[in-house]
């Protein structure tokens, strides 16, 4: 199955397959970086949002959010869970909005599914445009150097009378500017299994080219991927949280 038809199949349950991450403490450490490095405004625009669950934690900081995403069924649960919101179908390497605003974020490593160097370059650029200044790019990334492919997430959670188990990896050949998640799915209803398999094309780029990239429009802290404490990045580490001041 292709990554767009498995998305839009499973766009109702993609809650699901995130059930175990912390949203609120991810938005409120963004918060929390955007009152440190930022201009402190209130305009907030979330860039790969899926069904929104982070902009429902910025709208309750008192944001004015917006949100784009390459899925449409992914925004109509978004604008549900999020009315107050206003969602766009965009692609993040080449979107616009009417108006800058003064936190852009990014999370979940979706800055990665630009896919290749220059559709992120085109990104980087995009948002750049879309910052008032002293605006904050905040996002997530991994460091190709640093992946290990053995190493994988995985957890169960239930709905409907169904058990969901979920799995996922990044892989790195070693090579080039391209990695790839790897996601397994598998749905048990009763005695009936259905297993999805995919395997994602992600842009693959070490944090001295990422940073590289970013300095022409940024002033740039690299943090270790820590949504409790904010730590600057070990020298080891490949998993890594950008806060990104428009210069």
């Amino acid at each position: 199955m292709s990554e767009t038809v498995l998305y839009t199949d499973l766009s109702a349950y993609y809650d699901l397959m995130c059930a175990d991450i912390n949203y609120q403490a991810q938005s409120d450490c963004v918060h929390r970086l955007h009152q440190i490095f930022g201009n402190k405004g209130v305009s907030h625009l979330d860039i790969g949002c899926g069904t929104g669950p982070h902009i429902r934690h910025f709208l309750d900081h008192g944001y004015q959010c917006q949100g784009l995403d390459l899925n449409q069924p992914m925004l109509d649960q978004a604008q549900i869970r999020c009315p107050e919101a206003a969602f766009t179908l965009q692609n993040m390497c080449e979107f616009r909005i009417d108006q800058p605003v003064d936190l852009i974020t990014c999370f979940l490593y979706s800055i990665h599914y630009t896919g290749e160097l220059q559709p992120l370059q085109h990104c980087i650029g995009a948002v750049a445009k879309a910052l008032n200044a002293g605006g904050v790019f905040c996002f997530n990334a991994v460091d190709k150097d640093h992946i290990d492919n053995q190493s994988s997430v995985a957890h169960s959670t239930h709905q409907d009378n169904s058990c969901f188990d979920f799995r996922s990896g990044w892989y790195y050949e070693g090579q080039g500017d391209q990695q790839k998640l790897r996601l397994s799915i598998r749905k048990t209803t009763n005695e009936h299994v259905e297993c999805w398999q995919d395997s994602h094309p992600m842009v693959a780029i070490d944090f001295a080219q990422l940073t590289k990239m970013l300095d022409p429009y940024f002033e740039v802290t690299v943090l270790e991927h820590n949504y409790d404490t904010l730590q600057p990045l070990e020298v080891n580490s490949g998993n890594a949280l950008f806060v990104c001041v428009k210069r």
